[in-house]
């Protein structure tokens, strides 16, 4: 239970940080920046119900990461495993660099997990 609650706690930490501003805190895509960009920021607790009760995890990891997958011409959501790749590179080199992506971004989705309606 105990390191249940503390990835939790990271991830929303890293959702305060890198999500809530455009998701909202809420996760329902009314943060502070969504009536400023020109795009429709989607909720994020109905990933769920949309996708038969089960939550999709894969998807949402990959969405998140960005680094996968075509993104013809960009897309709205920024690239968080690069982001988060460049953050850490210095400090753990390359190897340990995408070790810290990947827990951040994992630490995320479990987080999302948690907030479906």
């Amino acid at each position: 239970p105990f390191a249940a609650q503390a990835q939790e706690d990271v991830g929303q930490a890293e959702y305060m940080t890198a999500c809530a501003v455009c998701h909202g805190e809420s996760g329902m895509g009314n943060g502070p920046f969504a009536d400023i960009l020109n795009i429709e920021v989607p909720g994020l607790t109905g990933l769920s119900a949309a996708n038969d009760g089960a939550f999709p995890y894969l998807e949402t990891l990959m969405v998140i990461d960005g680094r996968s997958g075509v993104r013809g011409h960009g897309g709205p959501m920024p690239i968080w495993g690069d982001r988060y790749e460049q953050a850490a590179l210095e400090q753990a080199g390359v190897y340990g660099a995408e070790m810290i992506a990947r827990g951040r971004l994992l630490s995320l989705v479990e987080y999302l997990m948690t907030i479906q309606d």
